[in-house]
């Protein structure tokens, strides 16, 4: 599933009384946040609104964004994604995916046949761990290169060997 948006952010709280805010980002590489010039803020509608200026402490960011200039505006937008579009998204390398891309596959074990749908895809410490649903079961599968085996977006299809004892 190709998505037109893509969330980088969630605005957790907000920073002084100026208007910041501090942002958990969502995405592998923190620095994707230097180079950005808006973002969408995602309130049923999506708002653009331009970057001020970036900063970063703890693994937060902190983000200033022009026309919200103190605290009671950027009370308003506690709890919300920050987006940006596909086209002004960075590039990722060969063999990596955007997460809204992988939700939707469905997937395949080379033995077993057709396992479910990709339903989520759980983010942690060490690597990626996709939920996969179907009718009967869930199944959490290790996104790792000796389980995964093919991605292919166009068709849909993820391909993975799962290791003995999984299911």
């Amino acid at each position: 599933m190709v998505c037109d948006y893509l969330r980088i952010g969630k605005i957790i709280n907000t920073r002084g009384i100026k208007g910041e805010f501090k942002v958990l980002p969502l995405t592998d590489d923190i620095s994707r946040f230097d180079d950005l010039k808006y973002v969408l803020i995602d309130d049923d509608m999506l708002m653009k609104a331009d970057v001020e200026y970036v900063g970063y402490y703890k693994g937060l960011v902190f983000l200033k964004l022009k026309g919200i200039d103190d605290i009671n505006d950027a009370e308003k937008y506690k709890g919300m994604y920050l987006l940006v579009a596909r086209k002004d998204a960075i590039k990722l390398p060969e063999g990596r995916y955007f997460i809204c891309d992988i939700i939707g596959l469905e997937v395949y074990d080379i033995k077993l046949g057709f396992l479910g749908t990709i339903t989520d895809v759980i983010t942690t410490g060490s690597n990626d761990v996709y939920d996969v649903k179907n009718k009967d079961k869930e199944i959490l599968v290790p996104a790792l290169k000796t389980v995964v085996k093919k991605i292919n977006i166009e068709q849909g299809k993820v391909v993975v060997e799962l290791p003995e004892g999984l299911i």
